[in-house]
């Protein structure tokens, strides 16, 4: 299908009756983009879901397709995928269920089993299905209690691992869980294996399915260390049939016990000196540290330990700002900046060092003249973060630039209030600056002529990109843009297709074009 028919299907000002006539030549890839479209009438979603199995997925998904307009096809593959689809949705009926626990597919019941609000008989049916697979899926998404409970019992390792990952398991199904009461009977590998048996992470078999390192000798491995992973990730889990873990040979086991907020103190102080970064960079971020524990990991050899502290909610303002001098953090909103009083935003605007007033700079509700002196501070890093904030006066943007050039010239492109005649000078500045021009040629202040010298970007000046966006933007011409429709750069083409400026004599052309 033609790209250019595709963007036009995402067109806002593409008329109902040049939809229908879109509908009428759709493949899948059109009948795709127009299922995205947020205004179609009911009968156009009818066709459209008729035409193309991908579009009626997507219409299902979206709460727009229901049971009553999808008509069974011919083909029982195509009517399973997107009665799952409705079902998932929670707009399928009882008797599609019935049929699909039925299904000799088990992928079919696997799917079937991940759909919410299923009938009782269903639900008891796939907690019984001959593949276990099928019934750990339901053990993942159901919310029955009891269910879960029979569940967390059941004779499989693997149902059990997804009882433990089940958000709506209680705590104290999740401690039995944990403790392995009762010891399970089963697991994936010593049903279609003979045991010992390790799986090759490079395993030739085109039919096996067993996931890279899946092992039982006889304890079922690798299905319980799936388990108490499961279970430590799950917040329900009491965090006191967790804490042995912590010494456990398993790094993926304490690298996730390490981010659990509720982490008992000295639990914490172990996991400190783990010899595994991933481990501590996952401590680091944990809201629940006690301050002394902070300090401590503030200086630890790990950027990426110190970054992740730095995002902590928890951090002293003190150690944030010995962090921001030793690592790079870049120009982020923070929780713990976020979260600071207008005193403190005050005193560390006025007295801390360039890295941090950056920091500050990033919040969008500073008061006005905390804004306007950050606005003229002599380290660029904190200018270009403060340049996007809505408030800021022209003359302040403008001095922005002439004091600072390229280097926040992009920033104070994205800047809401940046006026026109602003614009323009940062559209034909020398030399360009590619981020600029995107950036410019996106803003909603840009005008026709402020668009022209975007569209006029040579190679190297922004890839193409400032170029499209240009052709997309509304304030074009309308003649401008039927223009666009034929330049010979396709993203440049179809942006211009998409255009709501796009004259609908040029939108009828596309479309008989392709007749």
């Amino acid at each position: 299908m033609d790209e250019l028919l595709v963007a036009l299907a995402g067109n806002p000002a593409l008329p109902p009756v040049l939809v229908d006539r879109l509908i009428g030549l759709a493949d899948e890839e059109l009948a795709s983009a127009l299922a995205d479209r947020p205004a179609l009438t009911p009968a156009q979603v009818r066709e459209l879901a008729a035409r193309s199995e991908p579009a009626a997925i997507r219409l299902a998904h979206d709460g727009r397709l229901s049971a009553d307009d999808w008509a069974e096809p011919a083909g029982a593959a195509d009517w399973a995928t997107v009665a799952l689809a409705l079902l998932d949705a929670g707009r399928g009926r009882p008797e599609w269920a019935r049929r699909l626990a039925a299904d000799p597919d088990s992928a079919v019941r696997q799917e079937l089993a991940a759909c919410p609000d299923l009938p009782r008989d269903v639900r008891e049916r796939l907690a019984a299905d001959p593949d276990p697979e099928v019934t750990a899926e339901l053990a993942w998404r159901t919310t029955d209690p009891d269910l879960l409970a029979r569940l967390a019992r059941h004779r499989h390792a693997d149902v059990r691992a997804m009882v433990a990952a089940n958000r709506a398991a209680s705590p104290e199904l999740l401690a039995g869980l944990v403790a392995l009461d009762p010891p399970p009977e089963a697991c994936l590998v010593c049903d279609r294996e003979p045991i010992p048996f390790l799986h090759d992470p490079h395993c030739p078999r085109t039919d096996c399915t067993l996931p890279p390192g899946a092992a039982c000798a006889g304890g079922h491995e690798s299905a319980i260390h799936s388990l108490r992973y499961q279970a430590v990730d799950n917040p329900a889990t009491p965090i006191s049939s967790l804490v042995s873990l912590a010494d456990n040979e398993s790094a993926i086991l304490r690298w996730t016990l390490a981010g659990r907020p509720d982490l008992p103190p000295e639990v914490a102080v172990r996991l400190a000196g783990d010899p595994i970064p991933g481990v501590r960079h996952d401590l680091a971020g944990n809201p629940g540290l006690p301050a002394e524990l902070i300090r401590r990991l503030a200086g630890d050899p790990d950027p990426e330990v110190r970054r992740r502290l730095a995002h902590n909610s928890n951090v002293p303002l003190d150690v944030l700002a010995e962090l921001a001098r030793k690592t790079r953090i870049g120009p982020t909103p923070l929780p713990r900046i976020e979260a600071a009083t207008e005193a403190e935003v005050r005193a560390l605007a006025a007295g801390a060092g360039p890295e941090l007033r950056m920091l500050v700079a990033t919040r969008r509700d500073l008061p006005d003249d905390v804004r306007d002196a950050l606005a003229g501070d002599p380290d660029a890093k904190v200018v270009a973060a403060v340049a996007g904030h809505p408030g800021l006066s022209p003359e302040l943007l403008a001095g922005m630039v002439g004091t600072h050039g390229k280097r926040v010239s992009s920033a104070v492109a994205t800047n809401p209030d940046a006026p026109a005649d602003l614009l323009l000078d940062l559209a034909r500045s020398v030399p360009r600056v590619p981020r600029t021009l995107r950036a410019v040629a996106q803003h909603p202040n840009a005008t026709a002529a402020v668009l022209e010298h975007c569209l006029a970007a040579g190679p190297g000046e922004g890839d193409g990109r400032a170029r499209a966006a240009a052709a997309g933007h509304p304030a074009l011409p309308p003649a401008r843009v039927a223009e666009l429709v034929g330049d010979p750069d396709p993203t440049v083409a179809e942006s211009a297709a998409g255009n709501p400026a796009l004259p609908l004599t040029e939108m009828v052309r596309l479309i008989d074009a392709a007749r």
